[in-house]
């Protein structure tokens, strides 16, 4: 029983054996065709995903620039700060995260109580001291060329001789105290300038009328935009300018400063020239004058007052490094610009100057007013 139960399953095997393995070629078939089905998927899903990437990477891209100018307007990024200082500080960085809700706040109703002093003691003509400085003025100048001329005279006698008794007044009664003082003595004589210029900038002899031509008040107008963007860095440190924090006197290196490091000058200068063009009277041409001899005395006081407080870190460095004549430095090799150099101007203060500038550009009729009720 048992051979023929051998020989019975012998051709049973064979047959199993052969369907088998005919099963096995299709099977292998099957799963070659499946494989193949398979990897064209994938290719269709990959191609498909990469397809998709490249469009998320491009908006995403375009997103997450936008993200990142925000972050350096912001403070929020290193890509945005100078990385080749050696000597100096980073002109015109600010941090938001940085600020504190108190020290603005002091700020704020410390800018209150100096305006409501300013008028009381100085602007309200009935009672201010503005209107008898003027008055004084006039009363032993010729005409209006030679009264603002006197004006600025005075003003820039107290403002850079303050500046230079700084350390020592810094030293005696402390850094706040000394900035207060400093404050509350040049912004009175500069309000008379501002105001006393506004009422007479006529005056004097008509030497030519360009206002009509086209395109000269939009020459002006940017002209003008463009010489705040010129202010010294320095005036950017709001908090200390009000001694909210102690006030320092800040040596830069980066932005505007490799340019020249005297912007606020050449920024005057600017000033100058776009609205003596406009105006064409002697007045303005003789304010100009009287300004841009303060600016050019500024060039060496600045030097001497970095030179006095930094010693070899300013001669021997950042003065090497910069020069006063916008370019010079550049031109002659002593100076290179970074790759990105643009990005050391993507800071938030330089975001306030266009508000500030479009503010103070559509204020001029307002300001107007007050100046012809001053009767300076």
């Amino acid at each position: 029983m048992r051979v023929l139960a051998v020989t019975q399953t012998r051709p049973v095997a064979r047959r199993l054996s052969a369907s088998s393995t005919h099963a096995r070629h299709r099977c292998c078939q099957n799963t070659r065709h499946i494989a193949r089905a398979v990897d064209d998927e994938t290719d269709i899903n990959t191609n498909s995903t990469a397809t998709s990437s490249t469009s998320s990477a491009g908006s995403g891209g375009t997103t997450n620039g936008s993200s990142n100018v925000l972050d350096m307007v912001l403070g929020r990024s290193e890509e945005g700060r100078a990385q080749d200082l050696e000597f100096g500080e980073d002109a015109a960085y600010f941090s938001l995260d940085a600020q504190k809700t108190s020290s603005w706040a002091w700020f704020f109703g410390l800018l209150t109580g100096v305006m409501g002093l300013l008028y009381v003691v100085w602007i309200d003509p009935s009672h201010g001291l503005g209107s008898s400085f003027t008055g004084a003025i006039n009363s032993i100048a010729p005409n209006s060329e030679v009264a603002i001329l006197e004006i600025l005279f005075v003003f820039a006698v107290v403002h850079s001789g303050l500046a230079y008794l700084r350390p020592y007044g810094e030293d005696l009664i402390g850094a706040r105290a000394y900035r207060v003082c400093f404050a509350l003595v040049s912004l009175p004589l500069a309000a008379a300038a501002v105001f006393y210029f506004i009422n007479h900038r006529y005056d004097g002899t008509a030497l030519w009328n360009i206002r009509d031509v086209p395109g000269v008040h939009s020459a002006v107008w940017v002209a003008s935009f463009l010489s705040f963007y010129l202010l010294y860095p320095s005036t950017f440190n709001i908090l200390e300018v009000a001694a909210v924090d102690e006030p320092k006197l800040h040596m830069y290196e980066s932005g505007i400063t490799r340019i020249t490091r005297h912007p606020q000058a050449f920024g005057q200068l600017i000033w100058c020239v776009a609205h003596t063009a406009w105006i064409g009277s002697s007045f303005m041409v003789a304010t100009s004058l009287g300004l841009m001899a303060h600016h050019a005395f500024s060039l060496w006081h600045g030097d001497f007052r970095l030179r006095r407080k930094y010693g070899d870190a300013f001669e021997l460095g950042v003065k090497q490094r910069t020069s006063i004549v916008p370019f010079a430095a550049i031109l002659d090799g002593r100076q290179t610009l970074p790759k990105d150099y643009w990005k050391e101007f993507v800071r938030l203060p330089y975001a306030f100057l266009v508000p500030f500038c479009v503010g103070a550009y559509l204020a001029h009729p307002y300001m107007q007013q007050v100046a012809y009720w001053l009767n300076y």
